[in-house]
C-alpha cells in the first residue's frame, strides 16, 4: 500500500465514514477509493478536496505532516494582517454554515454559486442563514459590509441548564431597555477606550451629571465598566473605563437581527427533534 493510500484509509477511518461516503464527498466512485487504499494514487486535482473532506493538510496525506485542518487554518490566519484575517475567517465560517445543509447533491450546486459570500450581498439585502439541528446551532448574517457568525455545540445536558437564572437575565436586559443607559453604552463604545470623566459623558449624551453617575454605577455593578477616582485641585472626580472585551457588541448585533423586519432567510435547516431550551 502506498503512503497516501495508508493515510487516506487512516483519516477516513478516524472520521468514521465508509469508502462509499468518501467517494460521494470527493466526487469519485467507491472503487476509486478502494483502489487508492490498496496502493493507488489519487489524481492531483483531487488532493485539495480530499484534504478538505478528511480535515487534514495535503502534506499530511503524504505522511509528511501530521497536522489537522484546524491547525493549518490557525497557522494561515496567524500570518495575516488583522483585517485580512477576519475576512478570511468569516469565509471559513460561511463555508461551515452552508456545510451544515448536509445534502451533498444540493450542496454542490449551491457551492458553485454561493461559495463566496460576497456574491450574496452584492444586491444590498440583509440575508440570514440559520441552522437549528440536534448537533447544535449555527447562524450567519450577511448584510452589506456587515457580517457575523454564531456557532454553538449542543451541550450534553441542555441549553437551559447552562444559562443563568431568569432573574439575572432580566436584570441584564433591563440595562439595555433603559434609554439613558443605552445612550451611554453607545457613546462609550463609539470612542477609544481611554479614561473618561462624568462631565464629558454628560456633555456628549445630554444626560445631567448626577444621572450619569447613577447610570455608570449600574454599569460598573454589572462589570461593563470600571470606576477610578482622580484627585484634582478642585477635589476628586470620577473617571470610567469600559470593558470592551465584554459581549455587548454581539448582544447588540443579535438584538438588531431580531428587530429586523425587511430581510431574507437565505438558507436554513430546522430539523431539531428536541426543544431548544
Amino acid at each position: 500500500m502506498s503512503i497516501i493510500g495508508k493515510q487516506i484509509k487512516k483519516y477516513r477511518t478516524a472520521k468514521g465514514i465508509t469508502q462509499e461516503q468518501l467517494g460521494q464527498l470527493v466526487g469519485v466512485t467507491t472503487q476509486a477509493v478502494s483502489k487508492w487504499e490498496r496502493g493507488g494514487t489519487p489524481d492531483a486535482e483531487l488532493l485539495p478536496r480530499l484534504s478538505q473532506v478528511l480535515s487534514v493538510s495535503i502534506d499530511a496525506l503524504f505522511g509528511r505532516e501530521e497536522q489537522s485542518l484546524a491547525v493549518s487554518l490557525a497557522r494561515q490566519i496567524c500570518q495575516m494582517p488583522n483585517k485580512d484575517a477576519y475576512r478570511y475567517a468569516f469565509s471559513i465560517c460561511w463555508a461551515i454554515e452552508i456545510g451544515f445543509m448536509q445534502d451533498i447533491s444540493m450542496l454542490d450546486d449551491f457551492l458553485g454559486i454561493f461559495v463566496e459570500h460576497s456574491a450574496i450581498t452584492a444586491d444590498k439585502t440583509d440575508y440570514f442563514a440559520k441552522m437549528m439541528q440536534d448537533g447544535g446551532i449555527a447562524t450567519a448574517r450577511l448584510s452589506p459590509d456587515f457580517h457575523h457568525f454564531f456557532l454553538m455545540v449542543e451541550p450534553q445536558s441542555s441549553i437551559k441548564d447552562n444559562i443563568t437564572d431568569l432573574e439575572t437575565l432580566r436584570g441584564i436586559f433591563e440595562i439595555f431597555a433603559d434609554k439613558k443607559l443605552l445612550s451611554i453604552i453607545f457613546y462609550m463604545y463609539s470612542r477609544l477606550n481611554t479614561p473618561i470623566a462624568t462631565s464629558l459623558i454628560s456633555k456628549n449624551t445630554g444626560i445631567d451629571m448626577p444621572e450619569v453617575d447613577r447610570c455608570m454605577k449600574i454599569l460598573c455593578q454589572n462589570n461593563l465598566a470600571t470606576r477610578s477616582v482622580v484627585a484634582t485641585a478642585d477635589g476628586d472626580i470620577y473617571s470610567y473605563m469600559f470593558h470592551q472585551e465584554s459581549s455587548v457588541i454581539p448582544l447588540l448585533c443579535f438584538a438588531d437581527e431580531i428587530a429586523k423586519k425587511d430581510y431574507r432567510d437565505f438558507v436554513g435547516s430546522f430539523d431539531r427533534t428536541k426543544p431548544l431550551l
